[in-house]
């Protein structure tokens, strides 16, 4: 019996598969467990209009991940944060991602999620820093930050 699989079942198929299964298997497991539903013609033009969809929407977001790249890495755009420092230059603190998220949001009017900074620890000295974000899939863009002394 052919099913369409409306989840990932290990060993069996991925979300969006259209396999052979056993019927029985099938009746008994997938179908009564919402796992998978009849692979009939309707549900697979229906399968195909999602799978188009999804794959308008990802290239969409492609689009937009490059576009905020161009943003960030602009020559102008240097995000400044000011912190308290002693007089060695070290923080009393430190400048985590999400400071970072929210400055450039303010400065730059440009969103970034701080899940998205790949600050492998704070910073905790002044300075300049170039700040790696993974935006989208393989998009990867450098944010310039400049700590200054309050």
């Amino acid at each position: 019996m052919k099913v369409i699989f409306l989840e990932d079942v290990r060993g069996k198929g991925k979300r969006g598969e259209i396999k052979n299964v056993p019927a029985g298997y099938a009746q008994n497991f997938l179908i009564k467990r919402g796992k998978a539903k009849a692979a009939t013609k309707q549900a697979i033009s229906q399968l195909k209009g999602q799978q188009r969809a999804e794959a308008k929407r990802a290239e969409e977001e492609l689009a937009e991940a490059k576009q905020v790249k161009k943003q960030i890495e602009a020559d102008d755009t240097v995000v400044t944060i000011k912190s308290k420092a002693g007089t060695d230059g070290r923080l009393f603190g430190s400048v985590p991602s999400k400071q970072i998220a929210q400055a450039l949001e303010k400065q730059y009017q440009i969103t970034v999620d701080k899940r998205k900074i790949e600050l492998p620890e704070p910073i905790r000295a002044l300075g300049y820093r170039n700040v790696p974000v993974k935006l989208y899939g393989d998009v990867a863009a450098k944010i310039r930050v400049h700590i200054t002394a309050q």
